[in-house]
Parts: C-alpha cells; structure tokens; sequence
C-alpha cells in the first residue's frame, strides 16, 4: 500500500506542474488549506529549462553578466567605469536582493546555463540598505504606509535566443510561488519602454495614465524633478488595440493580471528607456497561476 502524499508533496507536484503526483491524497484539499514548506523555494521545470533562485555568487555573477549583454550591449545603455570594466551590471541591491534565474539545463545545471533573471528584492531586505531602487524615480510614500509585505521587482531579462513563451512563463510561474513562499501583498518596480523621447511614446504613455492608473491607495508619483507627464494627448482619439501592441511585453503581462501604473513618467539615460512604475497586488499574479493548478489538483483527486 502506498503512503498518500503529504501535503508539501502536494504544493510540489502543483508547482512542479506535476498531477499525477496528485493521486491518493484525500478529498477537500485545495491550494488554500495546502501547508506551505517555507524552507526553500523549488526548482520549477519546463522542458530542458528550469526557474529557480541564485544558489550561490557564481550563479549570481552570470546573472549580472547576462544583464550586461542585454541592456548594454543589446539595448544600448551606458556603463559606467565598473561596468565597462567587469563587463556586468552591478549595484548595491545586488548584494540583498534574490536572483531568479531560468537555467537551461542542456547547456549545464549551473552558471553557464542561466538565460534569463529577474531581481527579486523584499521589503526586509530592502531595509538592510535603508531604500529601493524605484527611491530613485518614485516616491514611494503610499507604499511604505500601505500595511503589507512589498515586493520590488526589477532588472528583468532574458538571452535572446530564448524570447519566447516558454522563458516568460517560468519567470511568471517563479514569481508567482515566490509571492506565495513570502506571503507578499504587493508587488511593485519600474517596467522600462524604449527610448528616451516621451513623444515618440504619447500614445502609449497617455492609454496606460487613462486605463491603468493606480487607485490613490498604491499610485505613487515620479519624483518632481523626474515628473514627465504621461497624459500627452487626447485620450478618446487613441486606438487601443495599436497602443498595446507598442507595449513591451513584460507591461503587457502586468497589465493582463490587472496592474497598474504609478503617476508620472520618467527617461533614463543611462539605460536608454523612459520608465513607467508598475504595481500588482499580488493575490492577482497568485490567483491567475495558482486556480490553474487548484483545477488539476481538483481533477486529479475527483
């Protein structure tokens, strides 16, 4: 006779996407009566690619080196002398922060695999430093009053060869259990467009202040000598099929799971974008990914 699963067997098989692991446990179960192990945060699979956080500074270190190939010599930021030197993109939430990291494991299981990451800095670790990196484009006042765990995402990339779904969706699925493990209420970072004219970008800039602003409970403001008016032209005139088509694709995905946006814009020259500040309360990331899985932990035990 075999042992039903555990309940933290049952959490591993959903994160793992793994249902047939799901067999034999008792009926009633569900995500929201699962017991959550908060001793480590799994490798989620995908085919040959896997997601998970940086293990040591060596997987760290190819993280910031493949942020330096895409936003630098890629996208056409500008390093500066530690940078240019290193060939990495490096600064002081780095050190505090954790790296999620896709890794292609026909490559190798370790650094030499990693094809894509995403920064992951929480609230307690943010105070070890005393600040965010948004700090330095937004006030976050509303924020750092709102009563619940934040999490700052940012430095969002992946290796060229690997821009397609699959990538994208275990970096979803990495920060949606990563939400989960910590218990966080509202995600929040900068999402960048390209470029560093706001012209170029009225259309988009005006449909995302218009249909997605921030409630006045999370809408944080660009910093007043940052400040670039998003609200450039007639709202009711733009075709928004063709202002979300000119959306990169990681605002598109925040918008989907029903993000919003912060008050104000804001160019950076150094990384050749204008920014936007994007926020999600997280139970919409958790729900979009986690009803999936409730669904065939259901299936799997009628």
């Amino acid at each position: 006779m075999t042992n039903a699963p555990t309940r933290a067997d049952l959490l591993r098989a959903i994160a793992l996407d793994e249902p047939s692991a799901l067999k034999g446990s008792s009926h009633g179960a569900s995500l929201s009566t699962l017991d959550l192990e908060r001793k480590g945060f799994p490798e989620l699979r995908g085919g040959n690619l896997g997601v998970r956080i940086a293990a040591n500074a060596a997987e760290r270190d190819a993280a910031q080196a493949l942020r330096y190939r895409v936003f630098f010599e890629e996208m056409g930021a500008v390093p500066d002398e530690q940078a240019r030197r290193l060939k990495r993109d490096i600064d002081p939430f780095d050190e505090v922060a954790d790296h999620l990291l896709v890794i292609d494991h026909e490559i190798e299981d370790g650094p030499a695999g990693v094809v894509g990451t995403y920064r992951l800095l929480r609230s307690d670790a943010a105070s070890q430093l005393g600040r965010y990196y948004s700090q330095g484009e937004y006030d976050l006042s509303p924020l750092l009053e709102f009563p619940g765990r934040l999490l700052e995402v940012g430095r969002s990339c992946v290796d060229r060869a690997y821009r397609g779904r699959a990538a994208m969706q275990l970096l979803w699925r990495g920060i949606a259990s990563y939400i989960f493990l910590y218990r966080v209420d509202v995600l929040f970072g900068c999402a960048s467009l390209p470029g560093t004219n706001p012209e170029a970008l009225a259309d988009e800039l005006t449909y995302l202040y218009h249909n997605h602003l921030a409630p006045p409970a999370l809408r944080i403001r660009a910093l007043e000598d940052r400040y670039v008016d998003m609200q450039r032209g007639d709202p009711h005139a733009l075709n928004h099929r063709r202002c979300l088509a000119g959306l990169p694709p990681l605002i598109k995905g925040y918008l989907r799971l029903g993000g919003y946006v912060g008050d104000g814009a804001v160019v950076d020259h150094q990384f050749n974008t204008t920014d936007v500040a994007i926020l999600v309360k997280s139970e919409l990331l958790a729900d979009k990914y986690y009803r999936h899985y409730e669904r065939r932990l259901r299936d799997a035990l009628d």
